[in-house]
């Protein structure tokens, strides 16, 4: 597995992906007009979640070229509630504009029911969602400020097994965060004190059915700040994985993960306790989940089912340089996902 340490182009001419590896900033050069593939498979997607140790926001606007949407999700930790909206809208085919790359420029999308702005200037970055009729017919609005950006993230750049399609993907874990949310008159505020952002900036043309597994946390522990992001069936892992751990906003590279989802008459029994391992046994983890943020979506030939399950992470990770980490009660999520898109 390569890593990439300059800019790098990441498509030749013939629409091939020229390069594979992964970094820890976004050195890849994408440009959706030099993608040779069938146009209905590309994807592009920005997604912010935002949270602390009680409540969480998660934000989405994805283009799948055929069809698109926009999604919210307010999550209660305590109570382990949550509601999800996700309105689709068809035919998008790049016309959102998504910007080329995670540094700067603005994703946006608006119609008579939601307002969704995601504003990147300069690192600055500003986000606002509306959505009428969120919730028993009480509407939803959210604004957050982001700052402090990690100096280091996750980057890939990954095959699949058709040489035109490929994953773009940036994983940016522990910004700084600050906003609100409100459904109808109830609101939750969140203090940059103890609440964190992550992104998941993605770009790629995938193929119609897979099947991915994802998991990220951050927070304080013992006066620093860590993270990390897990992940796998994005690709051909073998040229690049996602796999890192975020001491201070310094990336640490790890090779494969495994998530041990337990199983309960057959079926995964996603609310019992988790364990992660890695093939270099630098990462050994429990996660017992408190909420399950399970939204199952069909309409005539794609469908997604997804298992995003938030909870506590305890154990232990290794740095690069062989220091042992102690995890207690690091909150996060970690999910699986079935897509046929």
């Amino acid at each position: 597995m390569a890593r990439i340490t300059k800019p790098s182009k990441l498509l030749d001419e013939n629409g091939n992906l020229l390069t594979t590896g992964w970094a820890t900033e976004m050195l890849f050069e994408y440009n959706r007009n030099e993608i040779k593939a069938n146009g209905w498979r590309i994807k592009e997607w920005d997604y912010y979640l935002i949270y602390n140790e009680k409540f969480g926001v998660a934000l989405t606007i994805d283009d799948n070229s055929y069809m698109g949407l926009v999604s919210a999700s307010v999550l209660d930790f305590t109570k382990s509630t949550q509601r999800t909206v996700s309105p689709m809208f068809l035919f998008p085919y790049g016309n959102l504009n998504f910007p080329s790359t995670s540094k700067t420029g603005d994703t946006k999308y608006r119609n008579k029911r939601v307002n969704f702005e995601f504003i990147n200037h300069d690192g600055n970055r500003k986000l606002h969602a509306e959505i009428k009729n969120f919730d028993d017919y009480k509407d939803f609005v959210c604004e957050f400020e982001l700052d402090n950006e990690p100096p280091e993230s996750m980057v890939i750049a990954t095959p699949f097994d058709n040489p035109k399609y490929f994953y773009l993907n940036q994983k940016i874990v522990g910004f700084r965060a600050k906003g609100f949310c409100q459904v109808g008159d109830e609101n939750i505020n969140f203090d940059s004190k103890d609440t964190f952002a992550i992104l998941d900036w993605g770009r790629g043309v995938w193929p119609y059915k897979n099947t991915w597994y994802w998991s990220s946390a951050v927070g304080e522990q013992d006066g620093n700040i860590i993270g990390f992001n897990l992940g796998y069936g994005f690709g051909n892992t073998s040229q690049a994985t996602e796999n890192m751990i975020f001491y201070n906003g310094i990336a640490n590279k790890l090779d494969d993960v495994k998530f041990n989802i337990p199983y309960k008459d057959n079926k995964p029994d996603f609310m019992s306790e988790w364990k992660f391992t890695s093939s270099d046994n630098r990462v050994n983890l429990t996660f017992m989940p408190v909420l399950d943020r399970h939204a199952f979506t069909t309409a005539l030939v794609i469908s997604s089912d997804q298992h995003q399950v938030f909870g506590k992470f305890n154990g232990t990770l290794i740095l690069d340089d062989g220091r042992v980490i102690k995890i207690t009660d690091l909150f996060g999520f970690a999910e699986k996902v079935d897509n046929k898109w």
